[in-house]
């Protein structure tokens, strides 16, 4: 059996648009139609846009096709594909799970972005919202990250960074 070496692409589209059914399966059909492989994403719908990222592989020889092939979706989805780089989890990164509950305000975000550039932790995944609590009229804040890191940080020294915000 003979195997052939395919050079891949790899794509990271980001798409946004007026929320309404059937704007993922247009942007997958045409990965699909195009040889391309949706490998990651995350989306989500935010004041009636949806929006979201999507990393695709594609052979090389295809790649300028498929991103022609978006053009038309423009008018239902704003959509940009930018060539990114493969790069393969590295076996001595560590990511862990933090989750962080407390009274919203202008500025929190940077806050603990902050904190956590100072403790030298890349964050991998962020997603926020405010929620209603229950019995009350406060939204508190609720963040959810799932950070990178190369060392092993002062856990300690981090949780308490953190609760001092």
């Amino acid at each position: 059996m003979m195997t052939y070496d395919l050079a891949m692409a790899t794509l990271v589209l980001t798409v946004i648009g007026d929320d309404r059914s059937g704007l993922v399966n247009a942007v997958a059909e045409v990965v699909a139609d195009h040889g391309g492989n949706w490998e990651q994403s995350q989306m989500a719908e935010l004041a009636g846009k949806f929006a979201g990222i999507v990393l695709v592989t594609v052979p090389d020889a295809l790649a300028d096709g498929l991103v022609a092939a978006l053009e038309p979706l423009h008018g239902m989805l704003d959509i940009a594909a930018q060539l990114g780089a493969a790069t393969p989890e590295s076996p001595t990164m560590t990511r862990f799970v933090l989750e962080l509950l407390g009274g919203d305000r202008p500025g929190i975000v940077r806050e603990i972005t902050e904190v956590l550039a100072a403790h030298q932790v890349n964050i991998d995944t962020l997603l926020t919202e405010t929620r209603a609590a229950p019995l009350s009229c406060d939204r508190p804040f609720h963040a959810k990250a799932v950070p990178e890191i190369a060392l092993i940080p002062d856990l300690g020294a981090l949780s308490d960074a953190l609760e001092r915000l």
